[in-house]
C-alpha cells in the first residue's frame, strides 16, 4: 500500500494557464438533491467550482430550484420532474436533453438524491465520465453492480464503509486489511476507480492501493462527503480536458481531492477544533491547503 505524498499532489494539481476561460476548465453536470437534502446538492456543486471547474449545471427537484439559486448564485440550476420531493423517472428525458444542450465533460450523481428511481437508469444511459456518490450508490446496491457495470466511460465510486458493505453484500470493514480487500474487490467487479472513505481513505485505480494521510475527526460531519465528491469532480474536469478522461486523470483527481479535503479539515480544526468544523467551512480552508501543497 502506498501513502499519498504532498509532492505527488503538487505534481497532480491541474495547471491554470493565464490564457484560459471557463470552457478551458470544464463543464460539470451535478444531479443531486431532494426535498430534505437540498444542502447536499449545494455543497457538492459549490465544491466543484471551488476546485476550479469552469461551470456547473445543478439539476435537482423543481421544488428545490429556488432554494439552490438563493444559496449558490454561481451555478446554473435546472429543475427536474419529481414525486414527493424526489427526482422521478420523467427526469431521464429531461436530463438527456440537458446533456445535449450544455455538453458537459463529466457528470456527478448522488449527493442528497434520496431514493430516486432515476439514479440507476441515469448511470446506465449517461455517456459521460461519471462520479457516483451517496444515494446513487445506495440505489446501485439495491439493483446490483451488474445493472450498471461495465460502463463504456470511466466511473469513480466514492463509498463510505457502510455503502461499501452494501455494494459488496458483506460486512463493514473494521481493519486495515479488510478495507484494502474491499476497495480492491469493488474495483475488480466494476472496473471503476474506487475510494473507501474514512480515516486514511483508500484509493484503488489499478493494481496498487493508495492511502491518504490527511484528515481526522473534524471530517466526521454530515456534508463532508458531498464536499469531497464535488472537489473530485472539479479537479477531474480540469485534468480530463488537459490529459483525457481516463484512469490516470481520474486517479490523479481522486488523490488531489482526498488529500486536500483532509488537509482542509486539519487546518480548520486548528482554528475551530475537531468538534466545531462544519462541512461547508472546509472550503474556506481549501486555499490554504492548496498553498501548502504548492510550496
Amino acid at each position: 500500500m502506498r501513502e499519498i505524498k504532498r509532492k505527488t499532489i503538487k505534481s497532480f494539481l491541474p495547471k491554470r494557464g493565464a490564457d484560459s476561460n471557463k470552457g478551458t476548465f470544464g463543464r460539470v453536470l451535478v444531479v443531486a438533491g431532494s426535498n430534505t437534502m437540498t444542502g447536499a446538492a449545494v455543497l457538492c456543486a459549490k465544491s466543484v467550482l471551488k476546485a476550479g471547474a469552469g461551470l456547473v449545471v445543478l439539476a435537482l427537484p423543481q421544488s428545490r430550484q429556488a432554494a439552490a439559486i438563493a444559496s449558490l448564485p454561481e451555478v446554473i440550476t435546472f429543475p427536474l420532474p419529481e414525486t414527493d420531493g424526489v427526482i422521478d423517472l420523467r427526469a431521464l428525458g429531461v436530463l438527456d436533453a440537458l446533456l445535449k444542450a450544455f455538453n458537459p465533460c463529466l457528470a456527478v450523481i448522488g449527493p442528497g438524491l434520496g431514493a430516486s428511481p432515476a439514479a440507476v437508469p441515469f448511470m446506465k444511459q449517461c455517456h459521460l465520465p461519471l462520479v457516483a456518490d451517496a444515494d446513487a450508490l445506495n440505489r446501485l446496491s439495491a439493483s446490483g453492480l451488474d445493472s450498471v457495470f461495465p460502463r463504456e466511460q470511466i466511473t469513480v465510486l466514492t463509498p463510505h464503509p457502510g455503502e461499501m458493505a452494501r455494494l459488496l453484500k458483506t460486512d463493514i470493514a473494521r481493519d486495515k486489511k479488510t478495507r484494502e480487500q474491499q476497495v480492491r474487490t469493488l474495483k475488480e467487479k466494476t472496473g471503476a476507480v474506487c475510494l473507501l472513505k474514512g480515516k486514511n481513505t483508500l484509493l484503488c485505480a489499478g493494481d496498487e492501493v493508495w492511502q491518504n494521510p490527511t484528515g481526522g475527526s473534524a471530517l466526521a460531519k454530515a456534508g463532508s462527503g458531498d464536499v469531497l465528491c464535488g472537489l473530485l469532480a472539479g479537479f477531474w474536469a480540469q485534468l480530463g480536458l488537459a490529459e483525457g478522461f481516463n484512469f490516470a486523470s481520474a486517479q490523479k483527481a481522486a488523490a488531489c481531492a482526498v488529500y486536500l479535503h483532509g488537509l482542509s479539515g486539519d487546518l480548520a480544526a486548528v482554528d475551530l477544533t475537531d468538534y466545531c468544523v462544519m462541512a461547508g467551512e472546509l472550503l474556506d480552508y481549501l486555499p490554504d491547503a492548496i498553498n501548502q501543497v504548492l510550496k
